[in-house]
């Protein structure tokens, strides 16, 4: 039983059960108030001239010397005649100076308020009912009729007709407790019994689609992270069931994301140690051999020696620098500050930058661009790392004699920047991993060990926070494209 109260369904069907008690009672209660403030009214309205018309019959017996005695019998024979009233003579002040009372009961006020007297003679028949004290009760008021009266010669009192005897109200109770009791008895019970079973089948329809949510959210806590909840509805609890869905679709998106960046940190620890190590193997090997054979080495050989050891700490730095550099750009600390140039004139200085080298290595680099360049609108010193990126990527990766072009079309209001190349390729199982940063797949394009393996990514990275995307298209045999777009300065 605790256990019941304890769930949603028990406390929403007690709250709902106690609440329709609280409704039935008041219900009755109003009611019998208004009934009998409608009893009090009717039976006012209906006898407003009984006190008038009795103080008639009583004023023969008080014009002269007043005979309580014979009034007190005249009462008595009224209140016969009519066992619903109770006759009292008042004086000025209120005071009661005549009534009959049945041996053994007595009343307990000696004085009547006279201002509900007072507002029933000078009020019209909208302002009932007006009630009386009564005074067989302490602190009970009734309804009423008055009317003035002259007592004997020096009083001007009043006749005071209660409405509602004390016989009158034995009758009345015994015919409430006999008749409105049981009904109001009988319609509360049928009230409660058939409002309470509508509203727990009513409440349990509705807390069945609750448990349901809870079985399913208690599966997806256990692990099973394909459970969903079956959304049929659009109100609350419909809209509860989509923000469960959407958040586990979004916690599931995060693991997935989580694993998948929790495997490249291994990879990239596994391949940054990888390419640290070739570097400072060698040159920790040479400078041992410098140090032990000082006496036997030539000067070419020192020098020989020392050039590699020069290379592979250019090469360290520049890996070290590529990972601080992507490191930034992941973390988004490095923002473009975009700003309207002319990609003609970059491209052309790119290309220049990089003659030397494509002459060293016997790489014929092309640019190709248009006579009227327009601008393009995005952060120049961005760009240039990129696309330096780009053409040295094609330049390491073409062997002598052949050839490098970088060409800016126009296409759709934007640049379009596309760098291709005659070199082996890139197998179709390569492409779509040759932006992850350290990746080595095709040998053919691993062996130049002055590449960090980090360009393409930091190239891409770039790209991609200029809302940009870089395409590439390969052939085994043929070469490999790499194709942007800048959108013009409007």
């Amino acid at each position: 039983m605790r256990r019941f109260f304890q769930s949603f369904y028990g406390k929403l069907s007690a709250v709902f059960l106690l609440l329709l008690l609280v409704i039935v009672v008041s219900q009755i209660f109003i009611t019998m108030q208004a009934s009998r403030r409608f009893i009090s009214e009717v039976d006012q309205k209906l006898n407003l001239g009984l006190a008038a018309d009795m103080a008639y019959e009583l004023r023969p017996l008080l014009e002269d010397s007043v005979d309580f005695q014979r009034i007190g019998e005249r009462i008595h024979y009224m209140m016969v005649m009519n066992p619903k009233i109770e006759i009292y003579l008042l004086d000025e002040e209120g005071g009661i100076l005549s009534f009959y009372a049945e041996p053994g009961k007595k009343i307990v006020r000696n004085r009547i308020d006279l201002k509900p007297v007072e507002r029933f003679l000078s009020s019209s028949s909208r302002d009932i009912p007006i009630l009386g004290d009564d005074p067989r009760h302490q602190n009970r008021q009734k309804p009423f009729s008055a009317a003035q009266l002259h007592i004997g010669k020096e009083i001007n009192g009043y006749i005071y007709i209660v409405i509602g005897s004390e016989q009158y109200d034995t009758a009345t109770s015994m015919l409430r407790n006999s008749y409105i009791v049981r009904t109001t008895t009988k319609g509360l019970v049928i009230t409660l019994i058939v409002a309470g079973i509508a509203g727990l089948v009513l409440f349990a329809f509705l807390t069945k689609r609750l448990r349901g949510m809870t079985t399913t959210v208690q599966q997806f806590r256990e692990g099973d992270y394909n459970q969903r909840i079956e959304v049929d509805s659009a109100d609350e609890v419909g809209q509860l069931g989509t923000a469960f869905n959407q958040m586990a679709d979004t916690i599931v998106s995060n693991m997935e994301e989580l694993q998948q960046t929790d495997k490249l940190r291994r990879e990239l620890i596994a391949n940054v140690s990888h390419d640290l190590r070739s570097p400072l193997a060698s040159i920790q090997g040479y400078l041992e051999t410098i140090l032990m054979k000082e006496d036997s080495l030539t000067e070419e050989e020192k020098i020989r020696y020392l050039n590699i050891i020069l290379k592979n700490t250019e090469l360290l730095n520049n890996l070290v620098h590529g990972l601080f550099e992507l490191s930034k750009l992941d973390a988004k600390q490095i923002e473009p500050s975009p700003e309207p140039f002319s990609i003609t004139e970059l491209v052309q200085d790119v290309v220049m930058k990089f003659r030397q080298k494509t002459e060293e290595a016997g790489v014929n680099l092309l640019s190709h661009v248009p006579s009227n360049p327009q601008l393009v609108y995005a952060d120049i010193g961005m760009i240039e790392r990129a696309l330096s990126n780009l053409i040295d990527n094609a330049i390491h990766y073409t062997p002598a004699d052949g050839k490098v072009e970088v060409t800016v079309k126009s296409r759709d209001n934007a640049a379009e920047i596309e760098i291709a190349d005659t070199g082996q390729g890139i197998s179709a199982e390569d492409l779509p991993h040759i932006f992850d940063r350290f990746y080595r797949g095709d040998k053919s394009r691993t062996g130049n060990t002055e590449s960090t393996g980090l360009g393409l990514a930091i190239a891409q990275k770039i790209i991609e926070l200029h809302d940009g995307r870089i395409e590439v298209e390969s052939e085994i045999g043929v070469g490999t494209t790499f194709r942007f777009s800048l959108p013009y300065h409007q």
